[in-house]
């Protein structure tokens, strides 16, 4: 019995120390933002048309994933 409430309180305490460090990492880690040209590229070649591929780029750029056009 108190080899088992050893072996839970180390899980607790790992797996308590590990969360944070996890979370660190990946907040640090920022997504670059695409260009716009890039997208329309991208949707292309997954056979969307050119209005649905303008229509999911712009929703991409509200989003922040898109920079917007530059023209």
């Amino acid at each position: 019995m108190l080899r088992m409430s050893v072996v839970l309180a180390t899980a607790i305490v790992t797996t308590g120390l590990a969360s944070p460090m996890a979370s660190a990492v990946a907040i640090s880690k920022p997504v670059p933002p695409y260009a716009y040209q890039d997208c329309l590229k991208a949707t292309k070649q997954k056979g969307e048309s050119p209005s649905h591929s303008k229509w999911h780029c712009d929703q991409l750029v509200k989003k922040g994933w898109v920079k917007p056009p530059t023209r």
